[in-house]
């Protein structure tokens, strides 16, 4: 991938031609970068928890998460998603997923890590951010049949409501954890290699999805 300027290229879509130019690859190439940075980021914090927990690791898992929360946060702000409500509901779980962070991060005085740990209820705030990231996997296995987001789209949701319920022994949520890091890391790299207009996706139905709604508005 390369940020130096290329020229348009035209394609024929669903609804007429479009062209792809320099700013649809730049935002691809941001929301990969980001996606890389949050599979990263969770990938040490889950080495972190899985085998090396001492007081010092947990509380350095925060930073890590609020690193992974970031990264979300722009791959979730460059993603290309053809339903507009959908990609902004998408957006909200992630904004009432860091607000619900923020506020059991600075208001408990355990580590963050260990509060969500040990209070399974705090996931019905904190679980949006996951949530969010969920809509990202079942997206990117919808639109390109990848095993691994497959994977992801149900290991992320037994895993949380597992824990959030409380029927999981801690062995079988280490797998899954070690899982989902494995996989989210194996997802961002093959994504890094992957051709970009298939993620830029078909520009003249988002062109008539808008028309759409403001013909109806």
């Amino acid at each position: 991938m390369t940020l130096t300027e290329s020229p348009a290229s035209v394609y024929q879509g669903q609804f007429g031609e479009f062209t792809i130019n320099q700013s649809d690859r730049t935002g691809v190439i941001i929301y990969r970068t980001a996606l890389m940075v949050a599979a990263l980021s969770f990938a040490i914090a889950s080495i972190l928890v899985l085998f090396y927990t001492n007081t010092f690791t947990i509380q350095a898992i925060t930073p890590l998460y609020t690193v992974f929360c970031l990264a979300l946060g722009v791959s979730l702000l460059t993603i290309h998603i053809y339903l507009a409500p959908l990609h902004r509901l998408l957006q909200v779980f992630w904004l009432i997923g860091c607000i619900s962070s923020f506020v059991f991060g600075h208001f408990d005085s355990q580590p963050f890590a260990v509060t969500v740990y040990t209070h399974p209820l705090s996931l019905f705030g904190v679980g949006f951010i996951f949530a969010a990231l969920t809509g990202i996997f079942f997206k990117e296995a919808f639109c390109f049949n990848r095993l691994e987001t497959k994977v992801l789209t149900f290991t992320v949701p037994i895993l949380l409501l597992g824990h959030l319920v409380g029927v999981l022994p801690i062995q079988a949520e280490r797998i899954l954890l070690g899982l989902w890091a494995i996989l989210f890391v194996v997802f961002a790299l093959r994504k890094a290699v992957q051709e970009i207009p298939p993620d830029i996706g078909d520009k003249s139905v988002f062109a008539y999805l808008k028309s759409k709604s403001i013909k109806t508005a």
